[in-house]
């Protein structure tokens, strides 16, 4: 079964794994082949982030004050005068080169290739992302067409589609047809373009392991021909 991507997308998230890593890794250390340098880079990534994120919090929070005043000195109403305070942060601040989460990723990447680990270890370090169940029952593909060089070219995501399979209405009172399947996802129709101005019209639906899934996008149209 396919997993998550360990790694958490917000900022609060990464620096939660890697306060947990900073705790618990050293458990592992021996186990994993994990160098005493390795163990006090990643404590001061995780010491230097955790005070970036407070810091950052300060920060806004002390501008909205400033804000608030500033549009008050502006344009008066209820309120004081007097300046707001500027942000106080605490000392001694922390430092350490740029590339906190590339360091952290390269070493998880180690970890997880050292002898002795386990999914057990990785589930306690949670550097082991969730099942991702797929239900391509739900797949519905959005498309969207644009005009280059005067040929259409048909647009969409792919997601954990294999491809999509393209149908087409040449304004010819045939109907939608099959025309093609791709993996572009900007997928161009080098189809002749008619000697007249005609609306040709396109659906599409996401195929996985060479069989259509879910259902048919809305059909789009667009005018080509001169």
């Amino acid at each position: 079964m396919a997993k998550s991507y360990y790694l958490p997308k917000d900022d609060n998230g990464k620096v939660a794994l890697l306060d947990l890593l900073a705790t618990r890794l050293p458990i592992y250390a021996e186990t994993l082949e994990v160098s005493p340098a390795d163990l006090a880079s990643l404590q001061a990534d995780a010491a230097a982030f955790r005070y970036m994120i407070n810091a950052h919090n300060v920060i806004q929070g002390n501008a909205r004050l400033w804000t608030t005043f500033k549009n008050l000195q502006r344009d008066g109403g209820a309120g004081s005068g007097a300046f707001p305070p500027a942000a106080n942060l605490s000392a001694p601040v922390p430092t350490v080169p740029p590339g906190i989460i590339p360091r952290v990723t390269a070493l998880i990447a180690r970890i997880k290739t050292a002898r002795n680990y386990t999914e057990a270890i990785g589930q306690d370090l949670s550097i082991v992302g969730s099942n991702q169940i797929v239900d391509p029952d739900g797949w519905k593909p959005i498309i969207d067409i644009a005009i280059k060089a005067g040929r259409p070219v048909i647009q969409w995501t792919k997601g954990d589609a294999d491809s999509i399979e393209i149908w087409a209405d040449r304004g010819d009172d045939k109907g939608l047809a099959f025309h093609t399947i791709t993996t572009d996802p900007a997928y161009t129709d080098a189809s002749p373009a008619p000697s007249t101005s005609a609306l040709w019209k396109y659906k599409a639906i996401y195929r996985l392991r060479d069989e259509q899934v879910g259902n048919w996008s809305d059909v789009i149209s667009v005018a080509v021909g001169s």
